[in-house]
């Protein structure tokens, strides 16, 4: 094993609101290019925010989507969603929906409707993932993954566990299918737990302090709410859990295609997102009040 150095180590940039429900920093593409980052090509982070009660639900209204595969992760609070196929559901504290947007889909997201009554403290991570042009067109479909059906490697001595959502850490298998190569885990560690993870040399690796302290390679502390990026230069990190800590997990092939990006839709060429919004305006993704 060869540790990989750390690029950079982000705090939070400034928040800003998606709708009126998402209180978020943007890591990517942020300072990032979304090439650099493929096939993680967005991710926001609203890190645990207290939303009021509320009469009518704070949310996202209805947007289109092209392309690339959307996972949105519930560590605290409640969303609900709608869409243009007639989907619907929650995504409760612990769930991830895999939404592959692919050939295009309308769809809403905003707080479950007792969350919104309630108030409460609201914390979630959405991840944009990209899609090889061979699937950009597919039928969109979703993974609607509940806390109980992710496979978890458990630490030594009850120092925690490794939730695999996607990928592979140590023989356990995550439920979530892919198109090209993800692992996404949740690491949730005990105070003083360490772990080593480990990931083709190649592969863009990075973390998300969600919750407590860690301290990364031995050497290099991350406080809570930070992103670290490594360096194409290893196969491994070390993390050891510095307080009871919670820690978002990303390491992926990158998808070496050109990326023509505008809005909601991530495709190849720039006459590829035109024809995206031909097709939106014209009404092919469906309808959604």
């Amino acid at each position: 094993m060869l540790l990989r150095s750390i690029e950079v180590v982000q705090a939070p940039p400034p928040p800003h609101f998606v709708g009126d429900g998402f209180r978020v920093h943007n890591f990517i593409p942020g300072r990032y290019s979304m090439e650099k980052m493929s096939p993680f090509i967005m991710l926001d982070y609203n890190s645990r925010f207290y939303f009021p009660p509320a009469t009518a639900p704070r949310g996202v209204d209805v947007h289109p989507h092209r392309g690339f595969e959307t996972v949105t992760i519930a560590y605290k609070g409640k969303v609900a969603h709608h869409d243009s196929a007639g989907n619907s559901g929650v995504i409760g504290e612990g769930d991830v929906q895999w939404m592959t947007a692919a050939s295009g889909i309308l769809h809403k997201e905003y707080h479950e409707k007792q969350f919104s009554q309630e108030g409460g403290d609201f914390q979630m991570v959405q991840l944009w993932v990209n899609l090889p042009a061979k699937y950009k067109m597919i039928p969109p479909r979703y993974q609607a993954i509940t806390h109980d059906q992710i496979h978890a490697y458990y630490l030594p001595n009850d120092q925690g566990r490794v939730e695999v959502i996607a990928g592979l850490h140590k023989g356990v298998k995550g439920v979530a299918s892919t198109f090209t190569e993800v692992h996404l885990f949740n690491a949730i560690l005990k105070g003083g737990a360490e772990e080593t993870f480990t990931f083709s040399p190649q592969f863009t690796t990075s973390i998300l302090v969600i919750e407590g302290s860690i301290e990364v390679n031995h050497s290099t502390p991350v406080p809570p709410d930070h992103f670290v990026l490594f360096k194409v230069d290893g196969d491994s990190f070390h993390i050891c859990a510095k307080e009871d800590a919670i820690v978002l997990i990303l390491s992926g092939e990158p998808i070496n295609e050109p990326i023509a990006a505008h809005g909601p839709f991530v495709m190849n060429t720039r006459s590829e997102i035109m024809q995206a919004f031909d097709d939106f305006h014209a009404g092919k993704f469906g309808m959604l009040d």
